[in-house]
């Protein structure tokens, strides 16, 4: 089968596309011909090697040349132990790896959305489950919060903006003028322009800020929280070249341990039943993947380029 890997940490440039020993699955497992994947920071900070990465991921070069999480297929083996799915099923999840043809997966798989393609879905996993996790599991949101997105116009963003929705928040986005009525079409109540509008003076306060984009001080977020609200840490700048943006993570964890707010980073975690209750809301028409452009497998660069911007409108896909 083909795969992306890389035996080097650097830029996109170190990403080789190559044949690679199809996996075989587990008793407890499922084989799954992939059809699309999707790009995340999580991508980029394994494959640029940030301290951070390499304490788990190896030292001076990877443990393992593969990469990628998000994909979505059709099963094409499943173990003697494997209950819940069959061949042929289409399905969606999460797994190291998933830049390539096949991967075999354990845990992270379950049936894909009927109502969108393998392209859409494979958008799905990582960035929604961070954002599903982030406001439910760590922002504690409840029907009727006022809810702040920072950073609405991403891969998780655009989720967030949705699944708030769909949990019964009012929901503020903010981002650029160009993706303001994007972001408005996804259900936000409120969005602001930040190159015209500061909405940290705009006299207004919320229950749960989701911050994405990492981009103001603690004293100007302050300035908008209630006493008792709820901060999620979801994203940063990418920072020094050593610790990436948990550099600004660990700053704003010390200068907030006396803040009556919750102040929250977490790394989400992939599993069954977050990834069912995200197709059934993409099924009943409350989320809806955002997928600015689909690379071919072969120019997996050019996508990792494209998202080294930082200004990716929604997700980037790779089509296999």
């Amino acid at each position: 089968m083909k795969a992306v890997v890389h035996y080097s940490y650097g830029l996109p440039d170190v990403l080789k596309l190559e044949e690679a020993e199809k996996p075989t699955v587990t008793e407890d497992g499922v084989l799954v011909r992939i059809h699309a994947s999707s790009v995340n920071p999580a991508e980029w900070y394994g494959m640029t090697g940030l301290m951070i990465a390499r304490f788990s991921g190896g030292l001076f070069k990877p443990k393992d040349a593969r990469i990628g999480g998000d994909f979505a297929g059709v099963v094409e083996e499943v173990g003697s132990k494997v209950a819940h799915l069959k061949p042929g099923d289409e399905v969606y999840g999460g797994r190291n790896g998933a830049f390539a043809e096949y991967v075999s997966v354990i845990n992270a798989v379950v049936r894909k959305p009927a109502n969108i393609s393998f392209e859409e879905a494979a958008a799905v996993p990582t960035a929604a489950i961070t954002a599903l996790q982030g406001l439910r599991d760590h922002g504690k949101i409840k029907p009727g919060d006022k809810v702040l997105i920072n950073g609405a116009a991403g891969g998780v963003g655009t989720f967030a903006v949705q699944i708030a929705k769909a949990l019964g928040a009012e929901v503020t986005g903010v981002t650029s003028t160009k993706n303001v009525d994007m972001v408005r079409s996804l259900g936000a109540d409120h969005v602001i322009d930040y190159t015209k509008d500061d909405f940290t003076r705009n006299g207004k306060q919320y229950d749960l800020i989701f911050d994405i984009a990492g981009n103001r001080d603690w004293k100007e977020y302050k300035r908008v929280l209630k006493p008792n609200a709820n901060f999620v840490i979801v994203g940063a700048p990418k920072g020094n070249k050593v610790l990436g943006p948990l550099a600004r993570i660990i700053q704003l964890k010390f200068v907030t341990i006396a803040a009556s707010q919750k102040v929250v980073f977490f790394i989400a975690q992939f599993n069954r039943p977050d990834l069912d209750i995200l197709r059934e809301m993409i099924e009943n028409g409350k989320v809806k993947p955002v997928v600015e452009k689909v690379y071919p497998l072969a120019q997996v660069v050019d996508a990792m380029k494209h998202l080294g911007t930082g200004h990716a409108k929604g997700k980037i896909v790779l089509k296999i």
